[in-house]
């Protein structure tokens, strides 16, 4: 039997992770598109641009590891990406669609958060505290994004969602 370790825990974890962004990065741009009010389409955009920083990022600790940057398929976020691409469908020229893509991003955002928070945690303890480093600002922008997320719903997407069944 092999013996697994954390570190091996780690790599695998980083190479999900990896995949998820790049996954992620693809798609983004198609959440703007579909996306009615201009601040949600900045939102996405915003976070297109931050998505970028983090697979650098993740890069950096590959390269910190000796690894070659690769990733490992995620079923997790094909599964969440999925469920976005339904609502893109099931939701045009729907007074709701603005609110199911936070919906779906916010998915994203809190998979991606509990993967960097265990990926952070991990690197500490293994003593990767450049990683750990990395990791933890790239943790700070998604909790950031999904705050931004919240804010749009309770702006605005979530009660034109709801007003317009109201008055239909």
């Amino acid at each position: 039997m092999v013996s697994k370790t954390l570190d091996d825990l780690f790599l695998d974890t980083l190479k999900d992770i990896y995949y998820a962004e790049r996954k992620i990065l693809k798609a983004l741009p198609k959440m703007a598109r579909g996306a009615v009010s201009p601040e949600l389409k900045a939102a996405f955009e915003k976070h297109r641009d931050e998505t970028q920083g983090q697979i650098e990022r993740l890069q950096q600790i590959f390269e910190l590891l000796s690894k070659r940057a690769v990733g490992k398929t995620c079923a997790a976020i094909e599964g969440i990406l999925d469920e976005g691409e339904d609502i893109l469908e099931e939701y045009k020229g729907s007074p709701a669609l603005d609110a199911g893509l936070i919906s779906s991003a916010q998915a994203v955002e809190h998979y991606e958060m509990t993967r960097y928070g265990t990926l952070h945690r991990w690197a500490q303890d293994l003593g990767m505290s450049e990683a750990a480093k990395l990791l933890a600002e790239t943790l700070e922008e998604e909790k950031s994004t999904d705050k931004a997320l919240t804010g749009l719903a309770d702006a605005s997407a979530n009660a034109k969602a709801k007003a317009k069944k109201a008055a239909a």
